[in-house]
């Protein structure tokens, strides 16, 4: 099964319904909870540092991590903003106990992490780390409805210190994530593409990565780049959540590097992030076994599958050209397809690309454009990205094709636009920082490259005359690039009939346009004990040029309600079918009441939508069908989603 996302709209906490013409989503509503950011409180100076906000297994819990100077007993404490009276949190303040160690740096210090859990959709919470005496300031973050659409941002390739500047960079980066966050208020995840820093135990660099607050106000999903990698540092500073840190998954001595894979998921999203820098036909291998077995058991808990990690394999730049990409693509490509991934996430080139929808490392429809906005993998199509710098550290310059051809691991240029690779649909150097922005919606992904700088300071590779800038008018918040990826709706998220023309004589029937999804709008509560939402079905149009003029008749059933492990019966389905347009005998069928009023089967079972008699006339016909969902109020919240089966009968 291929995922759509739930929906909410306006800030509001949406139970609403939503879906594809074989595909429900329910949501009920409630109100956001608030409060007001508490200013932050002065530290001891040899208080905890570098504290940054990451992500948990799912959106109900955090993880941070920070380091300490003494080797000491810490926690981390949480409480509603609310409750915070004066900058002092309440006696009731939730504690965790941190975990740790000695730092494996030339820094010394210690490294300390604890996870919260338990969080609670649209509440504001305070945080502070260390211990009676020796806390840290007050941070604020702020969790969003568990269900429905978001957006997050991703962010490549800061590596503090590459432009020989390490001030300069670090401005860049804070410059961009201010940027992005102010721009994007509610974006719910930061997501980085790796190399946080250009030398990975300089902890002047790691202070400068980790100095701007949005990275203790939003969520981070580190990413390990190979900058990062020359030893424990990336992990000190970066716990993230089942994580396997098996000596496969390490570059060389597992005692003194950093790296792992892991997964997390982000209300209906299976984020999967790996660590490129182990690389090997064997340790690719390995990697896959990781991804397949994660999406073996998680997989049906999301409805999006979104992989990261830091080497581009279909880069525009220099290191597309880098045998080790060229071996990836012939490891991973075929089985991304296979496990259904949908995009991709990378770093490492300095630049940015979007490429084709590829399937099992080829093109997947050859007709697909370059810098098409809208895009309709099918199954097995992915979508690989590669972002550009974020800080102005440093940029690549796009490379030219070769004639290595549009094989696996060919560099060959794309037949519809030579100076670009075959792969890509789109690339772009501009020696400009930009990050990514990614919103989840419910039945697509809006993919938009956007400028965090101009040619002007912060933009420290221009700024030491390291590269020129090509692209001096372009405002802060202008797009790059802009893609939707409409996901494949013929496995069950929404109806999806592949009927051929029919031929002259010939009985055929299809979906009347494209088989988008049916709104049902927001389920409203009625009397006090129930639930309510309506729509209508996709028409579906029939025609019937038969000599015979047999009889025809068209029906339908719809499968469980259905969000994770909840699910409702469809039984509380029922439907009005009519006839948009007469033509080929039609006639409506009877209307079927929602189980909730009648106790019966609603449509659980095969229901009539119209049919002709034997003799009709030949024609066309355009058939729908009003829908009435009526659930009692003791079903969970959630974005329910069902499969509508269409069956036509002609003798």
């Amino acid at each position: 099964m291929r995922p759509s996302s739930k929906t909410q709209t306006d800030g509001s906490v949406g139970r609403r319904v939503a879906g594809g013409a074989a595909t429900v989503v329910l949501g009920l509503t409630m109100a956001l909870a608030g409060g007001t950011a508490v200013p932050a409180v002065a530290a001891d100076s040899a208080g905890p540092s570098g504290v940054v906000l990451g992500v948990g297994a799912d959106e109900t819990q955090r993880i941070v991590s920070w380091y300490s100077t003494e080797d000491t007993a810490q926690q981390l404490q949480v409480a509603p903003t609310a409750t915070l009276v004066g900058g002092e949190f309440p006696a009731g303040a939730a504690t965790f106990a941190a975990t740790g160690g000695a730092n494996i740096t030339s820094g010394g210090g210690y490294n300390r992490h604890a996870t919260v859990t338990g969080l609670k959709e649209n509440t504001a919470y305070s945080y502070r780390v260390g211990s009676e005496g020796n806390w840290s300031p007050v941070h604020t973050f702020k969790t969003r409805d568990f269900e429905g659409d978001y957006d997050f941002l991703f962010l490549g390739d800061p590596q503090i210190g590459s432009s020989g500047n390490a001030q300069k960079d670090g401005a860049g980066w804070a410059d961009t994530l201010k940027v992005a966050t102010e721009a994007n208020p509610d974006a719910e995840l930061l997501v980085s593409g790796g190399d946080h820093v250009e030398s990975a135990n300089n902890e002047e660099q790691w202070t400068s990565f980790l100095a701007p607050e949005q990275l203790r106000q939003v969520p981070l999903a580190a990413t390990i780049g190979n900058h990062d990698v020359g030893g424990k540092a990336y992990e000190q500073h970066h716990f993230t959540p089942n994580t396997d840190k098996s000596d496969a998954y390490y570059d060389k001595d597992a005692a003194t590097r950093s790296g792992g894979d892991y997964w997390f998921i982000h209300k209906d999203v299976l984020f999967i992030d790996i660590n490129s820098n182990a690389q090997s036909d064997t340790k690719d291998a390995q990697h896959v076994g990781y991804i397949t077995d994660v999406i073996k058991k998680h997989g049906s808990e999301a409805k999006w599958k979104v992989l990261v990690y830091h080497h581009s394999i279909y880069s525009p730049a220099s290191h597309s050209y880098d045998q080790g990409n060229k071996d990836r693509r012939k490891n991973f490509t075929t089985e991304f397809s296979d496990l259904g991934i949908d995009m991709v996430l990378q770093g490492h080139d300095h630049s940015y690309s979007r490429s084709y929808a590829l399937k099992n490392g080829q093109k997947a429809d050859p007709s697909e454009q370059p810098g098409q906005a809208e895009v309709y993998p099918g199954p097995g199509g992915v979508i690989y990205v590669t972002a550009n710098s974020a800080s102005g550290s440093k940029y690549y310059d796009i490379r030219k094709p070769d004639g290595s051809g549009t094989g696996v691991t060919g560099n060959g240029p794309d037949p519809l636009n030579p100076d670009n690779f075959w792969f890509n649909s789109v690339e772009n150097q501009e020696h400009v920082r930009s990050y990514v922005r990614v919103k989840v919606r419910s039945d697509k992904l809006v993919l938009e490259n956007v400028r965090s700088g101009t040619c002007d300071a912060p933009n420290p590779a221009v700024d030491n005359g390291n590269v020129p800038c090509s692209n001096p008018d372009k405002p802060v918040g202008s797009v790059v690039d802009k893609v939707t990826v409409h996901p494949y709706n013929g496995d069950g998220q929404s109806l999806q009939v592949n009927v051929p023309d029919a031929a002259p004589g010939e009985f055929g029937w299809t979906i009347d346009g494209y088989n988008g999804l049916v709104d049902l709008g927001t389920a409203k509560e009625r009397d006090g004990d129930h639930f309510e939402a309506a729509g209508r079905i996709n028409p579906i149009r029939v025609t019937d040029s038969r000599r015979s003029l047999s009889p025809w008749s068209v029906s339908a059933n719809v499968s469980d309600f259905q969000d994770a492990g909840k699910k409702f019966s469809a039984s509380y389905l029922g439907w009005k079918p009519y006839v948009l347009n007469g033509g080929a005998g039609a006639k409506a069928a009877s209307a079927v009441a929602s189980g909730y009023d009648d106790k019966g089967a609603g449509l659980s079972v095969s229901r009539g939508l119209a049919s002709a008699e034997q003799g009709h006339p030949r024609g066309e016909a355009r058939l729908g069908a009003d829908l009435d969902l009526k659930i009692p109020d003791s079903v969970d919240k959630g974005s329910y989603r069902a499969t509508l089966t269409i069956t036509a009968l002609s003798s």
